[in-house]
């Protein structure tokens, strides 16, 4: 499950989305031990402060923590079936139906970091999660004064915004902490906005530090045990010297509730972004050009390498920094720059926080031998890019199949992968829409049941190499097949590309 992000939004009827996190509360205790033992643990006892109350540090922290509101128009489709293939069946005259436009509104928290006014908030609870353009922001203090709010520079990416309001007066604010310092098991509060309730306030421990969620190169959080609502989203995460050591960004949640797990973007990443929204500079971060897969389960199983070891490229961009550096399709990514790559630690992490420009070291593992290339960061795309870059809406697909010819296997390929294949012909290929010089096999029939069926393997299926060898005849995959069975391996690394999809490796479990 992915973290869900809400921004608490308002139509005419209650729509809700928007991020909220909060902490709850716990503290271990001490075991008592012998004396005189020397395999004997020390006692840890709270240190001087621990909090018996959290109201002291609220009290100066609460003015400095802000709600905020937005206004903005969206278009929705009138069509409830808009997006199915009933679109056309129920679209009205024609088969069509006008959008409309309604009116939306998201509220959020974020805090003060000036006294003339700056806030910083999440990118999400600005823009409503990407749809429409906000018309009004509106900035509500603790005392309850509305501000009209100015946004200064927002970044997707990392899910930050800073806003601007004028006052007649200096505004109360907080400062950035040092979040490396952070450690399992802080006492931490958290104040918000949850449901529009101003001025909530929580308190828990920090569950882990540096928790990779898998979403993104920034996506590197602070997670707590802290309730978590909608409408905290934007709001700071304080330690107990009243410093902000997160902002509050995400949960993972079953039921759009708290469970306990929630996700703050530490102030090592957040502050520097900040300040150079605040002066209006351009945020940079590197880019090899590569999409990557984690070395875990079966893909380490086909590889035969230690789960979590490095990261596996899927494919590589056509003239990119990495294409340019030599980096190839099938490569396990071991380091960069002398940073292992580990699931906390990802290659995404490590190469966005490098200046483009930046020559870096890249050890790789190909073919089982270890070896060093050396890349020149180039410069990251935007998101909206990123995304584009691997959507095609000229692919299509249709129900015909190459029908069986000639050789499909002696019962191996069946036995073991539950698949049967011939020889990619010219004229297949031009019937896939491949260049008619490709060479492979083409799947001719898939049993559901089997690994490759369940990983989405059909008929049309093309498969140019296993562990790394090209094949072209269905005997070539037989007898690597059954090289892997004599080594122990319990799956194989395919090549293959689904019609109208990209070519990508697929570890196929064998039976």
């Amino acid at each position: 499950m992915k973290p869900v992000r809400y921004s608490y939004a308002i139509t005419s009827a209650l729509l809700l989305g928007g991020a909220a996190i909060s902490l709850a509360t716990g503290y271990p205790a001490g075991a008592q031990v012998a004396q005189n033992d020397d395999r004997a643990i020390a006692r840890v006892v709270p240190r001087a402060g621990a909090p018996a109350s959290f109201a002291d540090l609220t009290a100066q922290l609460m003015p400095a923590v802000v709600n905020i509101s937005t206004r903005q128009k969206i278009t929705v489709s009138s069509n409830p079936f808009a997006g199915t293939p009933f679109a056309d069946l129920f679209g009205g005259q024609g088969g069509s139906a006008q959008p409309t436009t309604r009116e939306a509104q998201s509220l959020g928290s974020g805090f003060f970091i000036s006294a003339d006014g700056y806030v910083v908030t999440n990118n999400h609870v600005i823009t409503a999660d990407g749809q429409g353009k906000v018309e009004q922001i509106t900035v509500t203090t603790s005392d309850g004064t509305d501000y009209e709010a100015t946004l200064v520079g927002n970044d997707q990416a990392s899910d930050l915004a800073v806003l601007k309001i004028k006052g007649t007066k200096p505004f109360p604010f907080v400062h950035f902490g040092d979040s490396r310092h952070a450690r399992v098991g802080d006492w931490v509060i958290a104040i918000g906005q949850p449901f529009g309730l101003n001025g909530t306030v929580t308190a828990g421990i920090i569950s882990a530090v540096l928790r990779n969620t898998g979403g993104g190169a920034y996506e590197r959080y602070i997670q707590t045990d802290a309730s978590i609502n909608r409408g905290n989203s934007g709001g700071p995460l304080f330690d107990m010297d009243g410093d902000v050591i997160g902002i509050n960004n995400a949960i993972y949640s079953p039921t759009g509730g708290s469970v306990g797990i929630g996700f703050a973007i530490p102030a090592e990443i957040a502050s520097p972004i900040v300040q150079k929204l605040i002066n209006h500079e351009e945020i940079l971060r590197g880019y090899l050009g590569v999409r990557i897969q984690p070395v875990t389960g079966d893909l380490s199983d086909a590889l035969g390498i230690p789960n979590n070891r490095g990261e596996f490229v899927q494919s590589v961009e056509a003239g990119g920094p990495a294409e340019k550096a030599g980096l190839m399709v099938g490569d396990v990514v071991l380091s960069v720059g002398g940073k292992e790559i580990t699931p906390d630690q990802t290659l995404s992490y490590i190469v966005a926080n490098l200046a483009p420009g930046t020559r870096v070291p890249i050890a790789i593992l190909r073919d089982g031998k270890r070896s060093t290339i050396t890349a020149t960061v180039g410069r990251r795309p935007s998101e909206d890019q990123l995304a584009q870059q691997y959507f095609d809406p000229n692919a299509k697909g249709d129900n015909q199949t190459p029908a069986p010819q000639g050789d499909t296997g002696s019962g191996v390929l069946e036995k073991a992968l539950g698949i049967r294949a011939i020889p990619l012909t010219p004229q297949i290929a031009g019937q896939l829409g491949l260049d008619p010089t490709t060479k492979g096999l083409v799947v001719t029939d898939v049993d559901p049941n089997s690994d490759a069926g369940q990983k989405g393997m059909d008929r049309a299926t093309v498969i140019f190499s296993a562990n790394g060898q090209p094949v072209t005849t269905a005997a070539q995959l037989e007898t690597i097949v059954k090289s892997a069975q004599a080594a122990g391996r319990p799956a194989i690394l395919l090549r293959a590309q689904a019609r109208g999809g990209p070519a990508i490796s697929v570890p196929i479990r064998l039976r």
